[in-house]
């Protein structure tokens, strides 16, 4: 799955809000240096998501406010 995201850092609080399909306005509670806001994005959207961070990928936007997000799928290997 592919959404894009439109990130204000520095929020009082996180707040995930849908605007249209695949596309969301994120507050994020951290400030945009050193990553802090990209690592807390992904935090977050795992969290809204219910998918191990593992699996949240900023693809396209690492420095930008408007960033674009896949979500890779989770394979099992069976023995």
């Amino acid at each position: 799955m592919i959404i894009s995201v439109k990130v204000i850092p520095n929020s009082k609080k996180s707040e995930v809000k849908k605007i249209g399909e695949n596309i969301f306005k994120i507050k994020v509670d951290a400030k945009a240096e050193d990553g802090k806001a990209n690592r807390r994005l992904v935090e977050i959207l795992a969290e809204y998501f219910k998918v191990p961070e593992s699996s949240v990928f900023i693809s396209k936007g690492v420095k930008s406010r408007n960033k674009t997000i896949e979500f890779k799928s989770i394979s099992k290997s069976f023995e």
